[in-house]
């Protein structure tokens, strides 16, 4: 087991996990291919310890990545590769045809309503699940809607943000500017269209952004404290780990105004390193003028998040409104 990303590891404690991913199968004539799998069954657990053996656990609880996050997934009686036999059938292969894979455990709790008015939503992987979700819906309402938008509404969503986008198919890359540099050149366009097109481009970064906790509301800026259901958040950091300048606020509230939605300002602490996303980066790459949102959500990276249930709708209505408008 590996850890992936920053994690609060404590949350990964006493849930039933199951296994999800990806394998690389042998196939015919000595090609390869890909299967997804996933198994939502309680196949593997990591216990805590019992506070009977560690009664100092409440008073901060330490946690070494190799030793004590290793999951129990048998008693040991399993011959080597059972693992990988049970992900092999899953998927309906032979353990023989996998050549190579990428799994990872997550929490097989489903999604749910909480609150006393069910105002809240919890899930796993909110961040950043709800952004790709809002940008598919924004894009699905335009093609039902019809007509011919003004430009060209594209959706990008990367791989490895939480891991610094360092691949083929994150956002250092230059995936997105060959797939954008391509559609121009398909439509018969030269290098001085391209250079138009990026020109008149315009980037939402959406990323999931910190409500304000109410335990800990130190920990935020005093006057900016963004509220579940207050509608997404515009975030901005004059040292670029945000790429909102006050051209990109006024574009995007002009959104919010078209689609009837809300929007928060959103700064991190002074005396506290902020976050950053995957905006600087699009724009610094691209050249275009980029804007940072996100809906504000609590336990940020935890094997289980929340966000106001009404902010995903807000944002897919804002984003909605950026792919009709003129």
């Amino acid at each position: 087991m590996e850890i992936y990303g920053g994690v609060p590891l404590n949350t990964w404690l006493d849930r039933d996990l199951g296994i999800s991913g990806r394998l690389a199968l042998r196939g015919p004539g000595g090609r390869t291919e890909s299967r997804l799998v996933q198994i939502d069954e309680p196949l593997l657990r990591v216990p805590q310890l019992a506070i009977h053996l560690d009664r100092s656990v409440n008073d901060g609880l330490a946690l070494d990545r190799q030793r004590h996050i290793a999951p129990v997934w048998s008693l040991g009686a399993a011959e080597e590769g059972a693992l990988l036999r049970r992900v092999a059938a899953a998927a309906e292969a032979e353990p023989d045809e996998v050549l190579g894979w990428d799994l990872m455990l997550h929490d097989i709790q489903p999604p749910g309503y909480l609150g006393a008015e069910r105002e809240f939503l919890v899930a796993s992987r909110l961040d950043n699940l709800v952004s790709v979700h809002a940008g598919v819906t924004a894009l699905a309402g335009a093609a039902a809607a019809g007509g011919e938008p003004a430009y060209i509404p594209v959706l990008a969503a990367f791989d490895h943000e939480e891991v610094g986008s360092g691949s083929d198919t994150g956002a250092q890359s230059p995936l997105l500017e060959r797939v954008l540099s391509r559609s121009v050149t398909a439509r018969g366009g030269s290098q001085e269209d391209w250079a138009r097109a990026l020109s008149g481009a315009f980037c939402v970064s959406a990323d999931m952004a910190h409500a304000v906790h109410p335990n800990y509301a130190e920990r935020h800026d005093p006057d900016h404290h963004p509220l579940p259901n207050g509608g997404p958040t515009i975030k901005v950091n004059v040292n670029q780990r945000y790429a909102t300048d006050s051209t990109g606020i006024a574009v995007f509230a002009s959104a919010c105004e078209r689609a009837g939605a809300p929007w928060q300002p959103f700064v991190s602490n002074n005396a506290m390193p902020c976050g950053t996303s995957i905006g600087p980066l699009t724009a610094a790459r691209l050249g275009v003028q980029t804007v940072d949102v996100g809906v504000p959500g609590l336990s940020m990276h935890s094997a289980r998040e929340l966000c106001g249930a009404d902010d995903p709708g807000y944002l897919a209505a804002i984003l909605g409104a950026f792919v009709t408008s003129d």
